[in-house]
């Protein structure tokens, strides 16, 4: 008789009726940029939600704590550290019988006193959104990332010794010999749309064990949101498989491309008939303020922006129709149109979302005399 995997008993259990009850994990961003998590477990029999609810929301989740000493967010004599709930979308990693789904809860960050805590830039980020809602700002961020088999610490596919061939075959390529971790891209695509993430699509990218998913459309600060919380499904589903995920900008030194994380962009202005002129005025007021907004655009972006590799160079600003080389492309059937979004290709693969989209917004929709030295990045 065959003993039954771990992956076969673990899918078993998943699926009992838990009785009322539901999983939620917390999700938050810490003190160097990367994500943490935690369980609880809500009764839906006790407190505002009762057990005969279909569907709960974030209000119904209640705030929570954790040890800021452990995530570089606080002092030993002083750690505990307010989660407050904003976003929720459903777990696919917890899979059960219940009519209420398991829960993914995506927090804030605050200090005992009750202010944002200084790495909350989603605090800042929803004030910005908030300013200019009228504009309905809309988003779409192609988030590229990388494999890393940690039994050789280098890409997922590449030889222990040695180099694969140079990069030509591997973007959106198809074969064994091309394609290096697909069942973890696929198992990824379908977390995000079973949790109800706006993931647009995904591809294979530039170089061997390198890959792209896209979230969006989204208007304000959902962009920012859909995208961390698409960043964790990446990661728990990439440790299922033993593989390391890497969102540095230049994760193999030499002639390989880097990771970036494109941001396109548009008001309700650009796509409306005569977009590409409010388009261009957007990007004059940015060019203003490039090297400023750059402090923002990732850790060791210089590694990657340097006019090679598709990317402009860290020095200049930019722009063009269907110029990869550029700070910010206008695709070629948006100059055609002449409406529709642009994109910011300056941006690093390990961006804080919430800082980007809102220092976007900023740069291109406030007047060219304004004084950029009292706004928070």
């Amino acid at each position: 008789m065959a003993i039954p995997s771990n992956a076969t008993l673990l899918s078993k259990y998943l699926r009992l009726d838990q009785k009322n009850k539901i999983q939620v994990e917390y999700i938050w961003i810490d003190g160097y940029n990367g994500i943490r998590s935690k369980t609880r477990t809500l009764d839906l029999a006790i407190g505002s939600v009762t057990a005969t609810a279909v569907e709960i929301t974030v209000d119904d989740i209640p705030e929570w704590n954790y040890d800021g000493s452990s995530t570089g967010q606080a002092q030993g004599h002083d750690a505990d550290l307010l989660l407050r709930p904003v976003a929720m979308f459903d777990d696919p990693l917890r899979p059960c019988l219940s009519t209420t789904k398991n829960k993914l809860v995506l927090c804030d960050t605050y200090l005992p006193d009750g202010t944002p805590h200084p790495t909350n830039y989603r605090y800042h980020c929803k004030n910005t959104m908030a300013a200019y809602a009228h504009e309905h700002p809309w988003f779409g961020i192609e988030q590229e990332y990388m494999l890393i088999d940690k039994k050789i610490d280098k890409p997922l596919g590449w030889p222990q010794h040695g180099f694969p061939e140079p990069q030509g075959k591997y973007y959106c390529g198809v074969g064994a010999t091309t394609v290096f971790g697909r069942d973890i891209v696929e198992a990824h695509y379908r977390a995000c749309l079973y949790a109800g993430i706006n993931l647009s699509g995904v591809n294979v990218e530039v170089v061997p064990g390198q890959f792209e998913f896209q979230v969006g459309p989204c208007e304000g600060i959902c962009m920012g949101d859909e995208l961390w919380v698409a960043r964790y499904l990446l990661e728990r589903v990439a440790e299922d498989f033993g593989i390391e995920v890497t969102l540095h900008p230049k994760p193999v030194q030499g002639d390989w491309n880097g990771a970036g994380c494109h941001t396109n962009y548009s008001t309700l202005a650009m796509r409306q008939d005569g977009g590409l002129a409010v388009m261009e005025d957007a990007i004059d007021r940015m060019s203003l303020h490039h090297f400023e907004d750059l402090a923002a655009y990732g850790e060791d972006n210089d590694l990657r922006l340097t006019g090679y590799h598709a990317t402009g160079h860290i020095d200049a600003f930019s722009y063009g129709i269907a110029n990869r080389r550029a700070s910010v492309r206008i695709p070629r059937h948006v100059g055609k149109e002449g409406k529709g979004y642009m994109e910011d290709r300056r941006p690093a693969s390990n961006i804080d979302p919430y800082r980007v989209t809102a220092i976007i917004v900023e740069s291109s929709l406030l007047p060219i005399s304004y004084n950029r030295i009292h706004r928070t990045i």
